[in-house]
């Protein structure tokens, strides 16, 4: 086999016309250019990054007079328990996917105090766990 030096073997070439095809229609611009776009060989990789930074808090454990404070509402609370008070209650919540959670706060009328379960249950069908309980506020707080 024998391959040419010659750097003009290719110029008959340059003068025919653009080759287009009687089955398929021509290529757009976009369609194109997006057969060269960037391959994502590490599919999810984007998506971990932004978990890894997504920010999350501590669960904050409560010294003894904190919790006896909690402890003297929920039970003043029981006592009022047919009225139905409405209170504001700020609460831990644990994330899902990694360590820590995110501290919520939420306002509503009290239903029920499920001390079997350890739940606070909410007129609107919120419950939430008393020992994620960081502060109540109520017309009986004792101030935390």
């Amino acid at each position: 086999m024998h391959i040419s030096n010659d750097p003009h073997r290719y110029d008959d070439l340059l003068a025919l016309p653009h080759p287009t095809s009687k089955k398929h229609k021509r290529m757009s611009r976009e369609n194109r250019a997006a057969q060269f776009s960037p391959f994502a060989a590490l599919t999810g990789y984007d998506a971990l990054v932004d978990e890894t930074a997504r920010f999350t808090e501590m669960r904050t454990e409560l010294d003894e007079q904190h919790k006896s404070a909690l402890d003297e509402i929920l039970r003043l609370l029981l006592e009022h328990i047919g009225e139905k008070p409405e209170i504001g209650i700020r609460y831990f919540v644990p994330d899902l996917r990694k360590f820590g959670g995110e501290f919520l706060d939420y306002r509503g009328r009290l239903l029920r105090i499920d001390a079997f379960e350890g739940s606070l249950l909410f007129e609107d069908g919120l419950k939430i766990a008393i020992e994620d309980v960081f502060d109540i506020q109520s017309p009986y707080s004792v101030g935390i």
